[in-house]
């Protein structure tokens, strides 16, 4: 491989069976590989659970939705929409923007993510939880 080229190794994970860590909206994290330009990780929210709301400060992801259904709130300066998750949608989550999730129903809610830059682990900052769309459970 060209010494120029910014990532001159690959790795491969499987998915872990147990959650790496517990993102601060309360979903499961599962890492995955990274590359210098973003990270990849894969989120599951247990079935009639909603996630707490909040936004990235640095970051943007795109999520793609694996199984389940739920819904999905976002807001930005522009916009404020809630739309229905469901295997096979895919969808974005730019830097700044509110975003709270929930799980509908008696399957879990499982989707796959890159964040771009990658996420800055260890970081207390990057997630900065606002007023939510709905109510969480205690």
């Amino acid at each position: 491989m060209p010494a120029d080229l910014p990532n001159s190794s690959f790795t491969a994970r499987r998915l872990p069976d147990k959650p790496d860590t517990i993102a601060p909206d309360g979903s499961e994290v599962r890492v995955l590989p990274a590359l210098d330009g973003g990270s990849a990780a894969h989120f599951r929210l247990e079935p009639n659970m909603v996630s707490r709301a909040g936004r990235h400060r640095t970051v943007g992801e795109i999520w793609y939705i694996l199984e389940g259904r739920g819904e999905m709130w976002r807001r930005d300066s522009v916009r404020e929409e809630v739309t229905p998750l469901a295997p096979g949608l895919c969808l974005t989550i730019p830097v700044g923007t509110s975003f709270q999730f929930r799980a509908a129903g008696d399957t879990a809610l499982s989707m796959f993510a890159v964040t771009i830059p990658p996420w800055p682990g260890g970081s207390d900052d990057e997630w900065i939880e606002v007023a939510p769309c709905w109510p969480v459970p205690a």
